[in-house]
């Protein structure tokens, strides 16, 4: 079943994300540490206009466990996204100014900041299959353009976002990692 994320599934959803803050390799995740880190997401949960908070994240559930996640905001919205989140860092003594420094979506897309699937499910087409259900959810929402980054070295990511229409139109760095930009055209 595809939905919006509830407070429930706070700690399924962290588990899943983290895959990708694993491969981001992020600086603040390497001084603070995996578990005050995970604190700081999980409290970013519930507050409004987060990049994470649950009003961004959809979850495909199977058998009520979360299978897939997918976090994204138009673009417009990305300047002032990660404000919750600085200052619940703050109030957990991590000094950052941000956790992502680098612009991840360009003009006019509807941003698919994260995506990823839990490990016990991967390589049966729940990947697929989400994409492909997600796509319809924005289109229906009247949106133009879908985009994603992902990095140019996770080619099973790359195979699925091709395999459901995806095409590459940029690259860019997202912290010390190279990206494909990624968009598909919702109103074909």
């Amino acid at each position: 079943m595809f939905r919006y994320a509830k407070e429930e599934d706070a700690d399924q959803i962290l588990s899943i994300l983290f895959q990708i803050f694993d491969e981001m390799e992020l600086d603040v995740f390497k001084e603070v540490g995996d578990e005050k880190m995970a604190q700081v997401i999980k409290e970013g949960f519930f507050e409004p206009g987060y990049r994470y908070g649950l009003d961004n994240i959809l979850v495909n559930e199977i058998d009520n466990k979360v299978v897939a996640i997918m976090v994204g905001y138009p673009e417009e919205l990305e300047d002032g996204i990660d404000e919750p989140l600085i200052k619940i860092m703050h109030k957990y003594g991590i000094k950052e100014k941000n956790l992502f420094g680098d612009k991840e979506a360009w003009p006019g897309e509807w941003y698919l900041d994260s995506f990823a699937v839990a490990p016990d499910y991967q390589g049966k087409g729940i990947g697929t299959q989400t994409m492909e259900h997600l796509i319809e959810v924005i289109r229906d929402r009247g949106e133009k353009i879908l985009s994603l980054n992902v990095d140019v070295d996770n080619a099973p990511a790359k195979h699925v976002y091709e395999k459901t229409g995806f095409k590459k139109v940029g690259q860019l760095y997202i912290g010390s990692h190279l990206y494909d930009h990624m968009q598909y055209d919702l109103t074909k």
